[in-house]
């Protein structure tokens, strides 16, 4: 696993004070191609995806196409390409591995407990997430702290144990609300889901819309009684 960068303490003081934007254009300027936007199409994403095209243009993009998406989810890809022009690389899961998944377990068999959700979590998206990092010093996502309680204490930069990368979120401390005003504004593409109640959208199996009150990630894994909506992109290993 690579050593903790020398210079994290002063990345993460001299981009404090920095917007959405232009922390963007830094990390482009920092990194260049050693950086990439991982992004899920979720309206965080939408929004980077937004101020991408405006601060950072060839920052390297890439989504994870898990096999189980939405058929919103590919319209919208689609539609995002033709309005930013990002040049998003879609990565996989190796046929091999879900094969042998749906063999041993079923196509569902993410459903008969945690772990075997967690395993095809692994094959469906942390191990495409390896290959898509691979080489990278740094990644931008659209984490916010307002998200779930596991992200509350998302930073704009910080380093990423788990994947032994820089983490950049541009949008950490936004609000949904300000998400919205955005993309009300410039007219942003976005997944109509979010219309019907999806405030989080992964893939179609394992998302659902929520009820009035609930937590926004509350649709994800629904069946769990856990309280942490992660699928390990995002945990500190």
């Amino acid at each position: 696993m690579p050593d903790i960068p020398a210079e994290l303490d002063v990345w993460i003081k001299e981009t404090a004070s920095l917007d959405a934007g232009a922390l963007l254009a830094w990390a482009l300027r920092t990194f260049g191609a050693q950086a990439a936007f991982a992004t899920s199409l979720g309206l965080e994403d939408q929004v980077l995806a937004h101020l991408l095209h405006q601060h950072a243009p060839g920052l390297p993009c890439f989504m994870l196409d898990t096999g189980r998406l939405f058929p919103e989810t590919y319209t919208l890809l689609e539609r995002t390409e033709q309005r930013y022009h990002l040049g998003i690389q879609v990565f996989f899961p190796e046929a091999g591995q879900v094969e042998a998944y749906a063999r041993d377990h079923g196509i569902n068999g993410f459903r008969d407990s945690v772990d075997l959700r967690k395993e095809c979590c692994r094959v469906r998206k942390t191990e495409p997430l390896k290959r898509a990092l691979a080489g990278k010093q740094a990644w931008v996502c659209g984490l916010r702290q307002g998200q779930s309680q596991d992200r509350a204490q998302v930073a704009p930069v910080a380093w990423d144990a788990g994947q032994g990368l820089v983490k950049v979120c541009p949008l950490a401390r936004w609000s949904e609300s300000q998400l919205w005003e955005l993309v009300k504004a410039e007219k942003i593409p976005y997944n109509p889901l979010h219309d019907q109640g999806f405030p989080s959208i992964g893939c179609a199996p394992c998302t659902r819309a929520i009820k009035p009150g609930e937590d926004i990630r509350a649709g994800r894994w629904w069946w769990e009684s856990s309280e942490h909506k992660e699928c390990g992109l995002h945990q500190a290993r």
